[in-house]
C-alpha cells in the first residue's frame, strides 16, 4: 500500500535535468531582439545602426565566417549565435557543427555562414557575447560536476543576470548542472529573512505553506543550524537547505537528519550552500548531502574564448 507521504513525494515536478529542451524562437528573440536594438540604436534609439560598416562596406559586399572554438569548455548558445545572425540577414546560409552541450577544444570550428557581409558585422559582438557567456556557465558548471563525482548534484541560484535567465539557466543544464527554483512563482523556499519577518518558528511556516499550496509545489527550507534544519523537516519541507554549514557541521549532522526524516515517514533531500567554491565542493559532496547550490555558475563564471573569422566572398 503506498503511503500519503510517498504520493505527496511522487506529486512534485521532476527535477530539471540532463540536457534541456531547445530554447523556443520566442525565448531567444526576448533576448536577442532588444541586445541587437542596444548595439544599433543605443538606449533613445536616436541611433542610425551600424554606421562603420555603413559607410566603409558595399552594400552588395559578401563574406563567409567561421566560429572558432578558442579554449577547452562546453558549448551554449549555438542555436541563439545562429539567431543573431538569421535576424541579420535572414537570406544566411548557416552550417551548425557542434551541439550544446558538447565538450569543445581549441581549433574546433563550430559553425560555418555565408551572407550580407554587413549583415556578419552586425551580427558578430552580439552573438559572441551571448554564446561566449552561456558557454563560460556551461564550462564552470561542467567543472563542479565534475570535481563532486557523482556524490552529489549540482544546482545554480536565482543569481542570474537580469533578462538572462533562461539563457544562463539553460547554459547550466548544458554542463550537466540541475535548475534550482526559475523564480519566486514556481517554488517556495523559505529564507533566512522571511523568517525573521514571519514572526512564527520555521516548522509552522512550513506548514502554513504546505497548506496553502498543496503537495504539488516543491518547499526548501534554509537552515542556518540543525535545530532549524530539524524544524524544516517536522514542517514538511521536501528540501532542507543548509546553510553555510561546515564540512565538519554537515558529516556531523547528517544521520541525524537523515534519522528525523526517516520518522517523518517522507523523502527529503538535503542540500549545502554558501561558499562553495570549485576547490572545495569535492569535500562537500563527500558528506552525503543531495544537493550543492553554487551562485558562482551564474554570477561569475568567464566568458569562454570564441572568435568569428570573417573573409570576403569575390
Amino acid at each position: 500500500m503506498t503511503s500519503r507521504a510517498t504520493d505527496r513525494s511522487e506529486a512534485l515536478p521532476a527535477p530539471r535535468t540532463g540536457l534541456p529542451p531547445p530554447l523556443t524562437r520566442a525565448q531567444i528573440d526576448a533576448v536577442v531582439v532588444p541586445a541587437l536594438d542596444e548595439d544599433r540604436y543605443g538606449p533613445e534609439r536616436t541611433g542610425r545602426g551600424d554606421i562603420t560598416s555603413l559607410y566603409a562596406v558595399p552594400e552588395a559586399a559578401r563574406a563567409r565566417a567561421r566560429l572558432v572554438c578558442k579554449a577547452k569548455g562546453r558549448l551554449a548558445g549555438l542555436d541563439v549565435f545562429a539567431r543573431v545572425v538569421e535576424l541579420c540577414d535572414p537570406k544566411a546560409k548557416t552550417e551548425l557543427l557542434a551541439r550544446d552541450g558538447a565538450a569543445i577544444s581549441p581549433k574546433d570550428v563550430l559553425a560555418r555562414f555565408e551572407g550580407s557581409a554587413r549583415g556578419l558585422l552586425l551580427a558578430e559582438r552580439t552573438a559572441l557575447n551571448l554564446i561566449q557567456r552561456m558557454s563560460g556557465t556551461a564550462s564552470a558548471t561542467a567543472q563542479y560536476v565534475e570535481r563532486c563525482s557523482g556524490r552529489a548534484r549540482v544546482l545554480d541560484t536565482r543569481k542570474t543576470t537580469p533578462n538572462l535567465r533562461t539563457f544562463e539557466k539553460y547554459a547550466v543544464r548544458c554542463g550537466g548542472g540541475e535548475n534550482h527554483r526559475f523564480g519566486l512563482y514556481d517554488e517556495a523556499m523559505v529564507k533566512n529573512n522571511h523568517l525573521d519577518l514571519a514572526g512564527r518558528g520555521l516548522e509552522e511556516v512550513v506548514r502554513d505553506l504546505r497548506k496553502a499550496l498543496g503537495p504539488g509545489v516543491r518547499i526548501t527550507a534554509e537552515a542556518r543550524d540543525e535545530a532549524e534544519a530539524l524544524a524544516g523537516i517536522a514542517g514538511g519541507a521536501d528540501v532542507v537547505l543548509l546553510d553555510n554549514f561546515s564540512v565538519e557541521r554537515l558529516r556531523d549532522s547528517n544521520p541525524r537528519l537523515r534519522a528525523a526524516a526517516e520518522r517523518r515517514g517522507r523523502p527529503v533531500e538535503l542540500e549545502a550552500s554558501g561558499g562553495i567554491t570549485l576547490e572545495t565542493i569535492g569535500d562537500f559532496a563527500a558528506t552525503g548531502v543531495d544537493r550543492i547550490s553554487v551562485g558562482a555558475l551564474t554570477h561569475s563564471a568567464p566568458a569562454l574564448d570564441l572568435s568569428l573569422y570573417l573573409e570576403p566572398l569575390p
